[in-house]
């Protein structure tokens, strides 16, 4: 279904996914995406990915993790009112010269896609992240990820076509100023708030 469908990325979930990655440079990291199909009649759909919730971040991919379910369920239960639900999943490798999407990527995504048949799983750049920090580019640095027919997960936008696109021109801009004023330090994940429950796994505050 990913074919007949383009992503929309707010500056929230684009931000948070990026700062996440860079306060663990050393681990992989990763987190569910959060939106709406905004218009089923549109031709091509368009799915509006409106925030991000980190989850972990391991020394390396982890088999699904027990905590899983239970993310997964409270993050369906707080955005339910707000008519979101999860729409997919971001990783990042633990190195940098790693652009392979790993198989947990694909277990969470296969799992996600039962529930929402138009999932997307983005995986983070590390490379072109480095160039957004320093100011050299405004590309985005991560790629879309689409289960195709065949049930496997393809790259998106091989044949030149652009399914992903950032829904404030500045994104790139505001996120390197977060990065300046070190807001990466702020990020908590759901594996931070188990080791301390007084922690927010919403990150409420952290890009106001």
């Amino acid at each position: 279904m990913g074919v007949e469908c383009r992503y929309e990325l707010a500056q929230a979930a684009y931000v948070k996914l990026a700062l996440h990655a860079l306060k663990h440079p050393a681990a992989a990291v990763n987190g569910l995406l959060v939106g709406t199909l905004a218009d089923p009649a549109a031709s091509p759909a368009v799915v509006s990915v409106a925030d991000a919730v980190p989850l972990s971040h391991q020394p390396h991919p982890l088999p699904l993790l027990p905590t899983l379910e239970l993310a997964l369920t409270l993050v369906e239960d707080h955005f339910q009112a707000q008519g979101l639900a999860v729409v997919g999943y971001y990783h990042a490798n633990a190195r940098r010269d790693d652009a392979d999407l790993p198989a947990v990527a694909k277990r969470v995504g296969d799992h996600i896609f039962r529930y929402f048949p138009r999932a997307a799983v983005l995986l983070l750049d590390n490379v072109k992240l480095e160039e957004v920090v320093k100011g050299n580019s405004r590309d985005a640095v991560v790629q879309l990820y689409t289960r195709d027919s065949s049930k496997s997960w393809r790259q998106a936008g091989s044949d030149g076509s652009s399914q992903l696109k950032l829904k404030e021109p500045s994104t790139n801009v505001v996120l390197a100023d977060h990065v300046t004023t070190k807001k990466w330090q702020q990020v908590v994940d759901f594996d931070d708030h188990l080791d301390d429950i007084s922690k927010d796994w919403l990150n409420a505050s952290l890009l106001g």
